[in-house]
């Protein structure tokens, strides 16, 4: 009987929990047995591993976080750290091991795998900044959540007739505050991927209260160079209108996932245990299009993602 560990690791995203519930129970579906392991790779190291059934995972499909837990760990960088971790799969004779999280994550399961662990990257960040997989889990609750905020936040703006920063995660990559931007309708967009043009911004919102319009709403990506509190002083300075920030930070990470996050955690988490099942080698799994996709494992980590400017250009247009 086979026996598989799963493991939430790094930043906790909304469709965490959906993916755990798919692994456990479809690994007990295929009469494997299955392990959780709490608190990271830092948990894996210190053994705090539990066997699961399917009352584990009863009720957390649609619940935040993960049940897991999770935690970043510095003494697992080191060679002693992984040789740790393997050490314990071992004493609890697991053979696979299912990672569930971001860049991070699936790199620190690169380094079990060179170890001689097989390992399934199941990928979950709002961050969306993996480049072999179209979406990773997360996204788009956390682009949801920004949506809800955002019209809270347009409520106020136009009553005091200001304009607002408002600042987004995901680290490097631009795309909460892409999706987010056009979709909330925002008169300007930041991303890390783009050079900052304040001159396009400030023309914008002059030309836009000159015709009337008693607000602008700015969205910038956390990873562009500028801090929001500077680029909110440029903007006062430069068009002499009142600018506040808002900084949405970890409510971003949080709360029920959205139906399609639910729906690609467990499509994902499905296919790592299908792939253990057939004894495949480390795999990260991912999703092109409409379709579930895997690569190997490191093959997966060395590809970069690019950005689809298409979506930064219909924003600007639908914006003038």
């Amino acid at each position: 009987m086979k026996r598989i560990g799963i493991i939430t690791s790094g930043g906790d995203a909304p469709g965490m929990n959906a993916a755990i519930r798919a692994a456990v129970r479809s690994a007990i579906f295929y009469e494997m047995e299955v392990y959780g392991i709490e608190r990271g790779y830092e948990g894996l190291m210190d053994g705090d591993i539990k066997q699961m059934n399917v009352s584990s995972v009863s009720d957390i499909l649609q619940r935040g976080g993960t049940i897991l837990r999770t935690a970043r760990s510095e003494r697992f960088m080191g060679s002693e750290g992984q040789k740790r971790a393997c050490d314990m799969l071992e004493n609890f004779e697991i053979d696979s091991l299912v990672v569930i999280g971001g860049d991070g994550s699936l790199k620190g399961g690169l380094d079990l795998h060179k170890r001689g662990v097989t390992v399934m990257g199941v990928p979950c960040t709002i961050d969306n900044d993996l480049g072999y997989t179209d979406f990773t889990i997360g996204f788009d609750t956390a682009v949801n959540t920004v949506l809800n905020a955002l019209s809270n936040i347009r409520d106020t703006s136009s009553s005091h007739e200001r304009t607002t920063v408002i600042e987004v995660m995901g680290r490097r990559c631009g795309d909460i505050a892409l999706y987010a931007g056009l979709t909330g309708g925002a008169e300007h967009i930041f991303i890390p991927e783009e050079e900052i043009n304040i001159n396009a911004l400030c023309r914008k919102v002059i030309q836009g209260r000159k015709r009337g319009k008693l607000h602008s709403i700015i969205v910038k990506a956390e990873g562009v160079g500028m801090g929001s509190q500077e680029l909110a002083d440029v903007i006062k300075e430069r068009t002499g209108l009142e600018t506040k920030i808002v900084v949405l930070g970890y409510i971003q990470r949080g709360g029920s996932p959205t139906a399609r996050d639910r729906m690609l955690a467990s499509r994902m988490a499905f296919k790592a245990i299908e792939l253990i099942k057939d004894e495949s080698s480390s795999k990260a799994i991912g999703v092109t299009g409409d379709k579930i996709t895997h690569y190997d494992l490191e093959e997966a980590l060395q590809m970069e993602r690019e950005q689809d400017m298409s979506i930064m250009q219909l924003a600007d247009i639908l914006s003038i």
